[in-house]
């Protein structure tokens, strides 16, 4: 199974840390934190890595090279000369994409069950899965209603009553649903998720352990205190159970 991770963005909330170097190349202990996405993926059976790349994503493609000293194959695509959006990247790389892939934030850390969430998407005929999870405003603002096991409703701009759950940073899709994305031109993906919850082809996979993310000073700073505060076992890719941390 291949995994695409989308890690072209400017990471302008992370200022002075991103103006030298990408955000997956930000250091957390001793690693840059997309060696700790690329260490889960693998232990949940994800070896083939795509790479969507654009701001200094020439640093990420000399560190990682293919992938073969961590385990994994890698591949890029990158944006160009204008940056494409997170839709407009996934769009591009169509190409070097299989017919099934996991899509993944680049500033995503998941300790989930990958295998689990793609033998649900492989039970049915839909385009795409969202893993999400109920956050209920905690983490960060709730985006996304479900009903009948469908994401009925995907908005990261305007509040609908009833929204509870969030999008996780982890969805499934079938190639097909790349037709819904404007050749050569800069989009969110957030517009791909909408349509395709519009068009009833988006099912929901709710998850109980919670998400984390680098993409801001805060979420860093969880990152770093899981990784570095006991929480993370690095030998098992799992977090032990602590008052107010993984999954609570």
């Amino acid at each position: 199974m291949q995994a695409v991770i989308l890690a072209g963005g400017l990471a302008t909330r992370l200022g002075p840390l991103t103006e030298a170097i990408p955000k997956s190349m930000v250091r957390i202990g001793d690693r840059p934190f997309l060696e700790y996405q690329m260490e889960v993926l693998r232990e949940g059976g994800i070896e083939d890595l795509v790479l969507c790349v654009g701001h200094l994503g020439e640093l990420v493609q000399d560190f990682f090279g293919d992938g073969e000293r961590f385990g994994v194959r890698m591949s890029y695509s990158f944006d160009g000369e204008k940056l494409l959006g997170t839709g407009g990247a996934l769009k591009k790389a169509e190409s070097v994409l299989q017919d099934e892939f996991f899509l993944i934030y680049g500033d995503s850390y998941l300790l989930y069950d990958y295998q689990a969430i793609k033998r649900h998407f492989d039970e049915s005929d839909k385009l795409s899965l969202l893993v999400v999870y109920r956050n209920e405003d905690r983490y960060d603002r709730s985006n996304v209603i479900i009903r009948e096991g469908m994401v009925k409703i995907y908005d990261k701009e305007n509040r609908t009553e009833g929204m509870v759950h969030i999008d996780s940073g982890l969805s499934v899709l079938r190639k097909g649903a790349l037709e819904l994305i404007p050749e050569n031109c800069p989009s969110d993906l957030a517009d791909l998720y909408r349509e395709l919850a519009r068009r009833r082809e988006m099912l929901a996979y709710e998850v109980k352990e919670r998400f984390y993310q680098i993409g801001s000073f805060e979420g860093l700073k969880e990152f770093e205190n899981l990784i570095t505060g006991g929480l993370y076992d690095s030998n098992q890719n799992t977090c032990q159970d602590s008052p107010g941390g993984w999954g609570n």
